[in-house]
């Protein structure tokens, strides 16, 4: 099968055709040509206004299997991945039975030589994500985890925190940890702001997540080791992050909705804008798009929760955290073009989360395998029923007409086009 993508911008800086527009010839899986030539073809891409780049990776998915598979399964996930344009995740933790055993990693991987996307394993710190007691993470890492984390629970334990930042250093593993002081959230529903106190809800003050930060970045400044910190939302973390970075093994990430969402949102009591952690306000956004900016934030991940609606048709105060964003992270990335460059976006969803990883990078070259993804920045689409791919509808933008469209994925041997 050859399929022939004509007239794409290529956004890969490990390429030689970077920034280049190029006929793209993919012939059983590799790619066959990158020129300006036109080849015969089985299937051609008019790709023109389009973007061509490596495949995009997510840091942290949330899966509900195994446990929670109303929510969503694998099926339901790789299907939402695609369609989103991503062709690799690195799956969170927080399942049931938590993933902390060889064969709970196992259960992830033994899929993959058949899917397009791929699933890697983030396995946890701590037994059932308790932060009371370790798991194997030796034994797990030579399961195949490629990193350690607690997921969407903060690792509270100071000396557990410690320790395992020690421990990983045998193996050169990365630990990711999601900063939150868990009693100063306690029954928090929003944002701690004139909002939350007009509305009558508990409040998640910024200091929870910038105490929990800071006292991260002392411990790996004891320590040593590598430590990557999910999905930040404030403007004092931010600072935070671009002052340890020039001392310490440090990355970060945030989701990509949000810079673009703030806590005046949740004045509908829509439950869909209830996510961990909290939209903030106007100030920390901005903050949040100059870290993407100058490069103190590394990677956009895409914050992919799925919740059913038992878990969000409730009172605002019941209601669990959570967006389904696989699919819309394109859109919001449309929208963050008008700041930040294309090649910087990209750079910051295909090309940093492996390296924070350590994984090999897909180029886009001729005689490489092809892992990439097409996409439409201008294209218009609308997240309902027909298109919505995962098992949940939890998702502020559902109904919606957005702008920025996956047209193609290609990885494995395999492709999916999206007409």
């Amino acid at each position: 099968m050859k399929i022939l993508i004509q007239s794409a911008k290529i956004i890969d800086p490990n390429s030689s055709a970077h920034q280049k527009t190029r006929n793209i010839l993919i012939e059983n899986g590799r790619i066959a040509d990158v020129s300006t030539k036109t080849s015969e073809a089985d299937r051609i891409i008019q790709a023109e206004g389009m973007l061509l780049s490596p495949g995009w990776f997510d840091l942290g998915t949330q899966s509900g299997e195994p446990g929670f598979e109303q929510k969503e399964d694998l099926e339901s996930l790789a299907q939402a991945a695609m369609a989103g344009g991503f062709t690799e995740l690195a799956v969170l933790p927080n399942t049931q039975p938590v993933v902390q055993t060889k064969d709970d990693v196992n259960y992830f991987l033994r899929g993959n030589a058949g899917r397009l996307v791929q699933m890697h394993v983030l396995a946890a710190v701590t037994r059932n994500t308790r932060g009371e007691d370790f798991t194997e993470m030796m034994d797990l890492h030579h399961a195949g985890a490629i990193g350690f984390t607690d997921g969407l629970k903060t690792i509270w334990n100071t000396d557990i925190f410690l320790k395992t930042l020690q421990y990983l250093q045998a193996f050169n593993g990365l630990l990711v940890d999601h900063p939150e002081d868990i009693w100063l959230n306690l029954y928090g529903q929003m944002n701690e702001s004139p909002v939350s106190a007009r509305l009558g809800l508990k409040g998640m003050p910024a200091l929870a997540e910038e105490i929990a930060l800071s006292r991260n970045l002392k411990l790996l400044g004891y320590a040593g080791g590598r430590l990557h910190i999910s999905r930040i939302s404030t403007a004092r973390a931010v600072s935070l992050l671009r002052t340890a970075r020039k001392k310490l093994a440090v990355t970060c990430d945030v989701a990509a909705y949000q810079p673009l969402l703030d806590d005046s949102l949740l004045e509908s009591f829509d439950t869909n804008y209830k996510v961990n952690p909290p939209l903030r306000q106007k100030r920390d956004n901005d903050a949040l798009i100059r870290g993407l900016q100058d490069g103190t934030i590394d990677v956009i991940c895409s914050g992919h929760v799925p919740q059913d609606e038992e878990s969000k048709m409730v009172e605002f105060d019941h209601a669990e955290a959570g967006i389904i964003s696989l699919q819309t992270t394109g859109s919001n990335l449309s929208e963050l073009s008008s700041v930040i460059p294309w090649d910087v976006l990209i750079e910051k969803i295909a090309i940093n989360p492996r390296k924070v990883l350590g994984l090999q990078q897909p180029v886009i070259e001729e005689g490489e395998k092809a892992n990439l993804t097409l996409f439409d920045p201008g294209a218009e689409w609308t997240l309902d029923e027909t298109t919505n791919k995962s098992k949940s509808k939890n998702s502020p933008w559902w109904g919606k007409k957005v702008k920025g469209k996956t047209i193609a994925v290609f990885n494995n041997g395999r492709y999916r086009i999206f007409e």
